[in-house]
């Protein structure tokens, strides 16, 4: 069994935790506030119709709208209580509880794999760090031959990003290109957040 990730942690300490990241993203989007940047970049570097993966889909923010952007979109999250938000706002994509560590869509009856997986909203910091690794190897059995791994986290979030750029080697993931934002900023050294387009290596 993989180790718990630190949203699991977070949650079973605070079970309200989950009610109140929903709560915040309706509530952004009442607002009008634009919640859609990675999505627009997924949807730039893929097909029309693509098969999409949202790896870490929390309420299904970014695949709802890759799914109103004519994507076909598998949404899983280790978190029951978001992947309900998921199905109650937002009908039309699969959404799937399971941990990424383990991710094994194939044996769930979903055989065919994706044109492009999405991992956003902080959700490699927030895995168990003994399992990032076997994480990205399984988002990476999941792609296509020709498919694209999208990868976003912010810095100060006990992951350094030379660490990550190790494990991306150690699963045999190469990286085409470096952001620092989701929309297109260059990386810097001095960076606070970083975008990684990923391919199989």
């Amino acid at each position: 069994m993989p180790e718990a990730s630190r949203w699991v942690e977070m949650t079973n300490r605070d079970p309200n935790h989950s009610r109140w990241y929903i709560e915040r993203f309706r509530s952004m989007a009442a607002a009008g506030d634009d919640l859609a940047g990675e999505a627009r970049l997924v949807d730039a570097v893929v097909r029309r119709g693509a098969r999409v993966l949202d790896a870490g889909c929390g309420p299904g923010r970014v695949g709802a709208e890759l799914a109103r952007r004519g994507h076909v979109v598998v949404g899983v999250d280790v978190d029951p209580v978001l992947v309900a938000a998921a199905e109650q706002d937002h009908p039309g994509p699969t959404w799937l509880v399971g941990d990424l560590a383990e991710l094994d869509l194939p044996g769930r009856g979903i055989a065919e794999p994706f044109d492009a997986i999405v991992c956003a909203g902080n959700v490699m910091p927030f895995l168990a760090a003994s399992s990032r690794r076997q994480v990205l190897s399984r988002l990476r059995a999941h792609l296509a031959d020709r498919g694209r791994l999208v990868v976003g986290f912010g810095a100060a979030r006990d992951y350094d990003f030379d660490d990550y750029r190790d494990d991306l080697r150690a699963a045999a993931l190469g990286v085409d290109l470096e952001l620092a934002t989701w929309d297109l900023q260059p990386f810097t050294p001095d960076a606070d957040f970083l975008v990684t387009l990923l391919r199989r290596a």
